[in-house]
């Protein structure tokens, strides 16, 4: 178990009362196979019947469920539901206090120590909300559903509407313990209620309230965090002031207030569109551990400077391709050295390590048992600082979660190809790509380069500090992560795949993306974004616009992530799109399915200029898929797109691919499942196509638009949009080595 978090807080009691705990974990047999179930009692009446409950209980009836109910929590866990109570006992909640009364927060260790009812409040607050999760109609985790891997995260937030997550023991695998620190009772666990599961803990889950930029401050100061170094470069870039945003408090009023209506039932969907709660700021690090900077800089990390770092740089700024960089110690400048290979490490948005690469219906891959993952799935990320891509990789070989990572893959193409008898199944080969212009090569690991990529690990594999802050995640990794010429060239020479809503931050840090879609009679997970306020800060959305987010993941949906955009109305909205890696030409492409008979018809438009974008060829008509074109009722016209289902030559499949790029259409990828469960990939759908929507010279570090503009008088026509997809001139037109069907 990790107790690193509470030895630092000096809590001598609470780290006493834990070890104790830690050691009848550790030691004691328990039959765990059987639990026990109350099929007459909610979650309240179960917690009311035992007494190591009751000052627990007690909370519970003085917490409101919110700021705007009169009701008690107590009467929440009384209805009906699928809570989630991580309850507390008398001695948790004793601890609690003691470690209040230590901090001098309270004047002696009791409930009458408060110097005031507002902070007594307070921490009634923090102890009840933060112990339950809700998850409405659908969701309640017993022990089976708790993330599977350690450091990872509950799906669903707690009532303080912050992620907990979930540290399994070495010694004793069944012990299991919440952010890190209470230990799940071994005995009193997976209580099943008619409204919910309890599990006790033996000490009170309060997560800090400080800031990204709070912990920061603490770490650049703190040597055992295992960030000082880190810390220190993040705050000379002067990003101090970003890292304190939390959430916009506009919204927060808007919503409570009711000020922001949602969007009408979908009409097809069936589904109102429901606006998000919140509107949440938050920030993802990938942070070199102490003890890197010590092997790099081969000096202590307590004496390592800022200048020591900048010094380094300056040494190898050939690996950069960027131009008109400034060296001085001007850090806060964007072009500045040390602020473009600082801010590289920082993603405008917060996200949970089981988001950083969405595994759902990827070819071979069992979603329902999750038991291995099996195919190449990436996810690109546009940076903080100067936008720039970074590339987020796992697969069945890479045993872990990567950053730029460039494996050749076993793709039909090259040396895998079918004439040379080899495997097109899209897995490692074992090699990676080679070397290209300037590197970095790790001096003490000089097997590596950085084509392997950078893993993304967990504090426990490096023994750096867990802690979570209030607007963010910190990713320890064991390698210096740079954006170099051989990167940039690398993502230029694949093909780059961004589903729709991993391209703006609010949906990450929201807990958004990836929600799952039940059909419940009055329950919706379909997502509103409304066109009266920019939530979505990279898109303008013109009034008329009904913009929908729809997720389908217990549906079997065959889109990319199994999401989509789906908009209706007489609509016309602006997206700012991901940045290229490098100067080039490319292809901008656009992932739809045609299924349905109420699509629509809209004018394109792209460029740099958002104000005056020009119109991108004749209108986009989304009612025409591979071999037909679907109108209302339920009519197929014959299109003239040129689909046709593969053969067993590669010659004549090529000619078909041919054909249809001929006609600005391509076939829809290899790489996930038509159904889960089957082997049918949406490259066999007709319906299911990409268009090339644009084909011009771009460059790095510039901002270009697109917008969708309906052409149609009926406003219940969809526009829909499941993903992008950038794709060089290097790949797609290379003559020694066609572009691949994955």
């Amino acid at each position: 178990m990790n107790t690193r978090t509470i030895i630092r807080q000096g809590s001598t009691l609470l780290l006493a009362a834990l070890c104790a705990v830690a050691m009848v974990s550790c030691s004691e047999e328990i039959d765990t196979s059987n639990r026990y179930t109350f099929t007459d009692e909610t979650v309240l009446s179960y917690l009311e019947k035992h007494e190591q409950y009751s000052q627990y209980v007690s909370l519970l009836y003085q917490v409101p469920v919110s700021d705007v109910s009169e009701s008690s929590v107590a009467q929440l866990l009384s209805a009906r539901g699928h809570y989630t109570c991580f309850a507390p006992t008398n001695d948790a909640i004793q601890l609690y206090l003691d470690t209040l009364f230590r901090k001098g927060i309270i004047s002696e260790p009791s409930w009458e120590g408060f110097h005031s009812e507002a902070t007594t409040d307070s921490i009634r607050r923090v102890i009840v909300y933060n112990s339950i999760i809700d998850g409405g109609d659908f969701q309640t985790y017993d022990i089976a559903s708790f993330p599977k891997n350690s450091n990872d995260e509950f799906s669903i937030a707690n009532m303080n509407d912050r992620k907990l997550s979930v540290v399994y023991g070495t010694v004793n695998t069944d012990s299991i313990y919440i952010n890190d620190e209470a230990p799940v009772s071994l005995v009193n666990r997976d209580i099943e209620t008619i409204n919910g599961r309890v599990h006790e803990v033996s000490l009170v889950i309060a997560p800090s309230n400080d800031t990204m930029f709070d912990m920061v401050e603490r770490w650049s100061q703190d040597a055992t965090s295992g960030y000082m170094v880190m810390a220190k470069l993040l705050l000379a870039c002067g990003l101090g002031d970003t890292l304190t945003a939390v959430r916009d408090e506009v919204w927060e009023h808007l919503y409570q207030t009711k000020a922001v209506a949602d969007l009408p039932a979908h009409s097809s969907f069936g589904q109102v569109g429901s606006m998000p709660a919140h509107r949440k700021y938050g920030f993802t690090i990938f942070a070199e551990t102490d003890a890197t900077w010590a092997r790099v800089l081969n000096k202590p990390a307590t004496e390592i400077t800022v200048a020591d770092v900048m010094g380094y740089l300056e040494e190898r700024i050939s690996l950069f391709e960027e131009t008109g960089i400034t060296t001085d110690d001007n850090y806060t400048d964007r072009r500045n050295l040390l602020n473009l290979f600082v801010t590289y490490h920082v993603l405008p948005e917060r996200i949970s390590r089981d988001k950083l690469v969405v595994h759902y219906n990827e070819k071979g891959y069992d979603y329902a048992n999750s038991l291995q993952y099996t195919i190449a799935i990436s996810d690109f990320y546009t940076t903080m600082g100067e936008p720039r891509l970074i590339k987020v990789y796992e697969s069945r070989e890479s045993n872990g979660i990567y950053l730029n990572r460039f494996p050749i893959l076993r793709n039909g193409r090259g040396d895998y190809s079918p004439e040379k008898l080899n495997k097109n199944d899209y897995h490692e080969s074992g090699t990676f790509q080679r070397l290209r212009g300037n590197y970095y090569v790790d001096a003490t690991q000089p097997e590596y380069n950085d084509n392997w990529g950078v893993e993304v690990l967990k504090p426990s594999d490096v023994n750096v500090t867990s802690e979570s802050p209030v607007n963010g995640i910190v990713y320890p990794i064991n390698r210096l992560l740079f954006c170099t010429q051989n990167t940039r060239i690398q993502m230029q020479n694949q093909r780059i795949r961004i589903d729709a809503s991993t391209m703006f931050p609010e949906f990450m840090s929201n807990d958004l993306r990836g929600i799952k879609q039940y059909y419940t009679e009055g329950a919706s997970n379909c997502r509103g974004i409304p066109s009266s306020y920019p939530y979505l800060a990279d898109v303008d959305i013109k009034e008329g616009t009904n913009f929908y987010y729809l997720p389908g993941l217990n549906q079997g949906w065959c889109n990319m992530e199994a999401d989509e955009f789906n908009v209706i109305g007489h609509y016309e909205f602006t997206m700012k799109l991901p940045p290229v890696p490098r100067a080039g030409h490319y292809e901008l492409r656009f992932g739809v399915a045609t299924g349905s008979y109420v699509r629509g018809m809209c004018q394109v438009y792209w460029g740099k200029d958002k104000q005056n974008l020009p119109a991108v060829g004749i209108p986009m008509d989304l009612r025409v898929g591979g071999k037909f074109r679907r109108l209302p009722p339920n009519i197929q016209q014959p299109s003239t797109v040129g689909w046709e289902e593969d053969t067993d030559d590669q010659e004549t499949n090529d000619e078909i691919d041919k054909k249809m790029r001929n006609n600005g259409f391509m076939k829809a990828p290899e790489s996930w499942t038509a159904r889960l469960g089957t082997s049918e990939t949406v490259r066999g759908y007709e319906y299911i196509t990409r268009r090339i929507l644009v084909s011009a010279d771009m460059e790095p570090n510039t901002s270009y638009y697109i917008k969708f503009k309906s052409v149609l008088e009926d406003t219940k026509k969809e526009f829909f949009m499941d993903y992008i997809e950038y794709c060089a001139k290097e790949v797609y037109d290379n003559p020694e080595e066609a572009e691949d069907i994955w």
